[in-house]
């Protein structure tokens, strides 16, 4: 089967170096026809481009699943956070500085994908599903990144973003309907990889094989499981993704070990929802203390072993000195993180998993299954109480 390949002008784009600027030369080009993509601002590199396509098939699938805007936030080729366009809370809004942009669907998207893990957001790759209009480059243009993709822009959007890093804000266009071949090559080592392409569409009916005892899995929770299995299909393996609301709120990517995995996304998740207590919420910082400092000093508001100059150099930033959080508060606070959805790219070797994450609110999980150990997981989410369904389908990406 051959790919659909829209014409937009260009068959190749020679890139300033690859991964490292000592791997010249480097280009990116299509083995038929013109590139799906137009460059309508700046001069995208070797891994933005990575993270731009990897992005880009994320929203596309988020969107022809779910039927909403769809926006991600890409670094490193994983998703810091991806999400669907719905409405956000007023603890949201502060917690994602945008309270002075009025939302669009589209802008609550990217607005939920970049809060998800602020943190690993800083510098991030966009991607959206729908054109990106004005409210969306407005929380663009405030925000430390590298680059966006969409299908296309508003005159207004497309303005704003061009005048972002100085005029040189990349910014992409994508043919939509672009669909690439069913085989897919790779080369390693000098080596040719070929594999069918993981077009396998991740929906509802994934979700029907339950194997515990209870089996009641509400229409959100169903929303936030396709959101997680989708989002895992395009994060670096192994990896397992925690998601509430509509949004990613924790992802860990790339670990060797799935319980380090598991460990990763839950306490992004903890932090996710430690940053809309009212304490962090109520953060007094001085005059001119920009979106990243915010972001670091929040973190490090929440952390538990500061050092004495770690300390000294934070409540400078503070116009007035905050109240720190104990861990006892912290806790306590936590106790509300409930309903969360999890879905993991592969199969739970041990109940360690089920445990942490009971611990940061999971209540619903999606794996493939089949491990030797799975009575033994199984018997652990009873004990919860936890909805468990086995996919069938494993989401390696690498």
């Amino acid at each position: 089967m051959k790919g659909v390949c829209i014409a937009m002008g260009q068959k190749e784009i020679v890139l300033k170096y690859g991964c490292n600027p000592h791997q010249k030369p480097a280009r990116i080009y299509a083995k038929n026809g013109n590139l799906p993509i137009e460059v309508l601002n700046g001069n995208p590199g070797y891994i933005n481009l990575l993270d731009a396509f990897n992005a880009w098939q994320l929203v596309k699938e988020l969107k022809q699943a779910l039927g909403l805007p769809a926006a991600a936030s890409f670094k490193h080729v994983s998703p810091a956070g991806a999400a669907i366009g719905l409405p956000l809370s007023a603890e949201l809004k502060k917690a994602y500085f945008v309270e002075d942009i009025e939302l669009t669907p589209v802008a609550s998207a990217y607005a939920r994908a970049r809060g998800a893990d602020r943190m690993s957001s800083f510098g991030d790759w966009a991607a959206i599903s729908d054109t990106v209009d004005e409210a969306t480059a407005k929380i663009l243009s405030k925000e430390v990144s590298d680059g966006i993709i969409a299908p296309d822009y508003t005159p207004e959007a497309l303005a704003i973003l061009s005048k972002k890093r100085k005029g040189g804000y990349n910014v992409l266009k994508v043919a939509p309907t672009y669909e690439p071949e069913e085989m897919e090559l790779k080369e390693v080592f000098g080596i040719v990889f070929e594999q069918r392409r993981n077009n396998l569409s991740l929906g509802p009916e994934l979700l029907t094989n339950i194997v515990t005892k209870n089996k009641d899995i509400p229409e959100a929770a169903k929303q936030d499981l396709i959101i997680a299995m989708i989002t895992l299909k395009y994060t670096q393996s192994n990896s397992v993704c925690f998601a509430l609301g509509g949004q990613v709120i924790g992802c860990g990517a790339g670990q060797q070990s799935r319980i380090h995995c598991t460990r990763l996304a839950a306490s992004k998740a903890d932090i996710w929802y430690l940053r809309q207590h009212p304490a962090v919420l109520n953060l007094k910082f001085k005059e001119g203390i920009g979106r990243p400092d915010r972001d670091n000093a929040i973190d490090q508001f929440l952390r538990d072993d500061l050092t004495a100059p770690e300390l000294k150099a934070l409540k400078e930033l503070f116009d007035v000195e905050p109240e720190f959080l104990t861990p006892a508060a912290k806790r306590e606070w936590l106790q509300g993180l409930t309903g969360v959805s999890l879905g993991s790219d592969a199969f739970f070797p041990f109940r360690d998993n089920i445990d942490r994450a009971k611990q940061s609110g999971v209540s619903y999980i999606v794996q493939p299954g089949g491990s030797v150990r799975d009575d033994i997981v199984i018997e652990a989410c009873d004990e919860y109480g936890m909805v468990m369904a086995f996919s069938g389908v494993r989401l390696f990406h690498h």
